[in-house]
């Protein structure tokens, strides 16, 4: 049920100066057909919710501007719902190959909600930089009382799109930490069907089969090592056991 919008202006740079690849990424879309102007998008923010199954959800742009303003209209709406808890989810480029599990990665809002991370296998966030607008909304949680926790998945930098393998993955992990019975059944066929198609792709172009090959070797070598260090503390919580 759609529930409220959050109005797009003044959160939004909708033309930067520059080249035109550059000002292409603010530009807000339009569409024509035969001359005729058939529709023109700005960004769109929406709140959706499910009484029944107590859920809400928000679907939205991250903002370019006035990122105080836009959390507010967030937490806003969070307590008309009587949310307690906020769950994110994105995605960025990284070294993980297609033809492997993405890797998740989770960063919480309270100390209390650590163990959430190791239950639900994602790799607790080491980062220091320039911060996106989830990071900003993860710091201001505490303070509305709210908990939240934020879910970033590792996609194939060499890929762009939709990545059907990386949905299902975010998905079955977001239905477990909500205790939301859900059927992965269609999203599954359809990531089965996406990796068939890249590696069809990729085994077009000699010099991406050797990019994907070193990133599989890696990935395999990273997840030997992390079982051999799980290995070794089991061993050592045992003799201290003993």
């Amino acid at each position: 049920m759609h529930v409220a919008d959050l109005n797009p202006a003044g959160f939004y740079i909708d033309n930067f100066p520059g080249s035109m690849e550059i000002s292409a990424l603010f530009r807000p879309h339009v569409k024509y057909s035969g001359g005729l102007i058939e529709s023109f998008s700005l960004a769109d923010n929406k709140f959706l919710a499910d009484p029944k199954g107590h859920l809400a959800f928000f679907l939205g742009k991250e903002p370019n501007l006035n990122w105080p303003l836009y959390a507010d209209s967030i937490f806003e709406v969070s307590h008309r719902l009587k949310i307690e808890k906020i769950v994110f989810v994105g995605s960025f480029g990284g070294a993980v190959p297609h033809t492997r599990e993405p890797r998740l990665f989770g960063s919480v809002s309270e100390k209390t909600m650590l163990p959430l991370l190791s239950e639900h296998g994602l790799r607790p966030t080491e980062y220091e930089g320039p911060a996106s607008f989830a990071s900003y909304l993860l710091s201001r949680s505490p303070g509305q009382k709210i908990q939240m926790i934020s879910i970033a998945c590792e996609i194939p930098g060499y890929l762009q799109g939709p990545n059907p393998n990386s949905i299902t993955a975010v998905t079955r992990r977001v239905a477990r930490l909500l205790n939301v019975p859900t059927d992965l059944a269609e999203l599954r066929h359809a990531a089965d069907t996406w990796e068939e198609q890249v590696t069809q792709a990729v085994d077009a172009d000699e010099d991406l089969v050797k990019t994907v090959k070193k990133l599989e070797d890696d990935y395999d070598k990273e997840l030997v090592d992390l079982m051999e260090e799980g290995s070794t503390k089991d061993a050592g919580s045992e003799d201290e056991k003993a």
